[in-house]
């Protein structure tokens, strides 16, 4: 069985969001636009995904 992981990048600015949206990205641990992390195929960070999906550009590694 293979854990999938998941290539995130944060391509929108974070300013003048709902606090739970900004909260979703501290989470997912993005700060800045641009910036990619690496985390794995879990339904929290896929719930978490969801919420921002339209700040967000994801691709399966």
């Amino acid at each position: 069985m293979t854990i999938l992981r998941l290539n995130v990048t944060m391509i929108k600015s974070k300013f003048g969001r709902l606090p739970n949206h900004q909260a979703c990205l501290k989470g997912l641990g993005l700060r800045k636009i641009n910036q990619s992390v690496v985390i794995l195929n879990t339904p929290e960070n896929r719930g978490m995904i969801n919420k921002v999906s339209y700040m967000l550009k994801v691709e399966e590694i």
